[in-house]
């Protein structure tokens, strides 16, 4: 075997060499212990990468293309992975780095990881070695930086991930029901680099190599105590004062909503006691060239051999066999923080690229001929957007909603093209769009022949969508186009089915107790899904996550892009509400539906006539439903209980 170093293995032949069990040798990953560091030759290593997540060297995860591309780079680089945070020897074992710590939570905030929306202690971490929880601590990032202070405390140490990247100014945190400071000054850290952060991490770690400063480059921030070098900031309201004035909070969260373009946007600035922490403007998004680097890089697709014996990191199941075609997402949706972590612009891979990994993929001999995805955060979004003279100049805050933007250009022939390219590689039986799509699109000028298309040949049954609500209140509070363009989205989709002769159905997604909704409006999204005879398992409540204009609602009571009171169902009785009115038909739900609607004044809707909800008595159902229902079950395999990532 020669040594995973070499020439003989550059490029991404080596990673997925069809040769069974090749990639089961640890030197074709990225170093995990000192005795893969020494293997490698090296007695030092440049930078320790500290994850939360077990080690999986696949592009879906955050951590094997940081580390990928500080190794093309030329940097020697180890990952830490999961230490044990009760020891500070756990974070000595490589010695102190030449360079920094780059720390991460991993994958998603490890709040998120561990709690459920109504805050139980989840069973499970499908990041972790065999499934299994507890081999992260909460808040990781703050507990990791301050155990390598502990251990060196001259050690620079550079944040990311999500959790720093989401939690980088003052910001509500619904588990500890406060407004806490930014990470920075939590963590003690140099530098943050935030979003995708592929080309910043890269001229970060060349700076430090050459003994240079980072508080110039785009994409970071950092905590000074000198604002005088920041060029015409824009100033945030203070951490002192949004701590304990809302209305100041939520102002402060509009005017850094709209500092979000990397061409236009100015710093932004925050002042913590004696410290200012600093904003960047956000990194340039990567070009076509270099969404290919990125994703050429010579990953083995695999988690790391060591964790073999624990049965893997069944997080890989999920991605192994998807392929992730661009990033980023312009709807903007008030919940979701994608806009302030990918960014609101699409950076699309080449038609070439895409295709070379799926003819990887389908060289595995693991490979069963089914590619499970082709996407990205929105499907159908690859290669859509507006001309870079129009972002250089737009403040860009809503493109799809309330109303589309007339700059945007949404032509679907690019993806369509790209779909059947995959498909018709070598051995690959089907490709799959699994990634949600986004309907009001699907129905736009310039979608013509996608739908059809896409029940023809990508969906398995069943297609994700993600209306989310059906009052226009609670929809605009969420920044989603009105329920009837979803409405004409599933009129054509099942049109398309109808001429193909096929059974094929739409897995809705819906958000219960989100803020701008009342009791009122979860009872017409329960006549909605009555009226669709439909019943959905897909219900998530309503997770405050950091830095969404959902969780700035529900903190505040106030829309920050009106600035204007909202209603926010806060209480856990009322939050129970909303999701048994969603479920109505399920008979363990009638004392809560029956409460609820009782509490409205919608005793109309409880009986044995057609339009009702529940019976008058206690599990009975509206009989009707109950049968389309039993009928739904026949055909459509119910997926997911609950949509677990908050920050997809």
């Amino acid at each position: 075997m020669k040594d995973a170093t070499s020439p003989a293995f550059a490029g991404t032949d080596w990673a997925l060499n069809p040769q069974r069990g090749l990639w089961r040798d640890s030197r074709l990953f990225v170093p995990t212990t000192p005795e893969e560091v020494r293997d490698r030759g090296w007695d030092a290593v440049d930078v320790v990468l500290v994850s939360g997540d077990a080690y999986v060297d696949h592009p879906a995860f955050g951590t094997a293309i940081v580390a990928r591309l500080l190794e093309k780079a030329g940097f020697r680089v180890a990952i830490l992975t999961q230490p044990d945070w009760k020891s500070v020897e756990s974070f000595k074992i490589f010695g102190k780095p030449r360079l920094y710590f780059g720390v991460t939570a991993g994958v998603l905030d490890s709040m998120v990881n561990h709690y459920t929306g109504n805050r139980k202690i989840r069973r499970n971490d499908d990041y972790g070695p065999g499934g299994k929880a507890g081999f992260r601590p909460n808040r990781a990032v703050t507990v990791y930086a301050n155990r390598i202070r502990e251990a060196y405390k001259d050690a620079p140490i550079v944040l990311g991930g999500c959790e720093a990247s989401l939690r980088r100014f003052a910001h509500y945190d619904w588990w500890d029901d406060k407004v806490r400071r930014s990470i920075l000054l939590d963590t003690r850290a140099d530098i943050l680099c935030y979003g995708m952060a592929d080309s910043t991490i890269v001229e970060v770690t060349k700076r430090y190599a050459e003994g240079k400063g980072c508080e110039d480059l785009q994409g970071v921030a950092f905590v000074t105590k000198d604002l005088s070098k920041v060029a015409n900031p824009a100033m945030l309201h203070p951490y002192e004062e949004v701590a304990v004035d809302k209305w100041k909070y939520a102002r402060s969260f509009k005017e850094y909503f709209g500092e979000q373009s990397p061409w236009r946007a100015r710093p932004v600035a925050q002042k913590h006691a004696e410290w200012y922490v600093v904003q960047n403007q956000p990194a340039i998004p990567l070009d076509e060239k270099q969404m290919d680097e990125v994703h050429g890089l010579p990953y083995t697709r695999r988690w790391h051999p060591k964790y073999d014996a624990a049965g893997g990191v069944p997080a890989l199941e999920t991605v192994r066999w998807s392929i992730t075609s661009h990033r980023g997402c312009y709807g903007a949706c008030s919940f979701c923080a994608i806009y302030f972590h990918q960014g609101g612009w699409i950076s699309s891979r080449s038609e070439k690229s895409v295709v070379d990994e799926a003819t990887a993929l389908a060289g595995d001999p693991n490979f069963k001929g089914s590619i499970s995805d082709v996407g990205g955060p929105t499907a159908n979004m690859y290669k859509t957007g507006c001309d870079i003279e129009i972002k250089k100049t737009c403040r860009f805050e809503h493109c799809l909603a309330p109303s589309v933007c007339k700059h945007l250009k949404v032509d679907h022939k690019p993806y369509m093209k790209l779909l059947e390219a995959v498909r018709a590689v070598k051995n690959v039986k089907h490709v799959r769009v699994a990634t949600g799509v986004r309907y009001d699109m699907a129905t736009m000028p310039g979608s013509e022949g996608f739908i059809e298309l896409l029940c023809k040949h990508y969906v398995g049954g069943q297609l994700k969508v993600a209306p989310e609500h059906a009052s226009e209140k609670s929809l605009r509070a969420m920044n989603k186009p009105p329920i009837h363009k979803y409405d004409e989205f599933l009129k054509r989709y099942r049109e398309e089915n109808a001429k193909l002769g096929r059974k094929q159905y739409q897995v809705q997604y819906f958000i219960a107790g989100h803020p701008g909704t009342d009791i009122h409006e979860a009872i017409k999204l329960a006549e909605y899904i009555r009226d669709q005879g439909f019943f959905n398992e897909q219900i998530q409540d309503f997770t405050p996550t950091p830095m969404t204009a959902s969780t700035c609602m529900y903190h505040t009571g106030i829309d920050p892009t009106n600035m204007k009171p909202v209603y926010v169902p806060k209480t856990a009785r009322e939050r129970r509400w909303h999701r048994a009115l969603c479920q109505f038909s399920d008979p363990k739900n009638w004392h809560d539906v029956r409460d609820a609607l009782v509490a409205a004044g919608r005793s109309d809707l409880i009986g044995h006539h057609d339009l009702a909800l529940i019976g008058p008595r206690p599990g009975q159902v509206n009989r009707k439903f109950q049968r389309r229902r039993e009928e739904q079950r026949t055909y459509v395999p119910q997926i997911m209980a609950e949509k677990d990532d908050v920050f997809e």
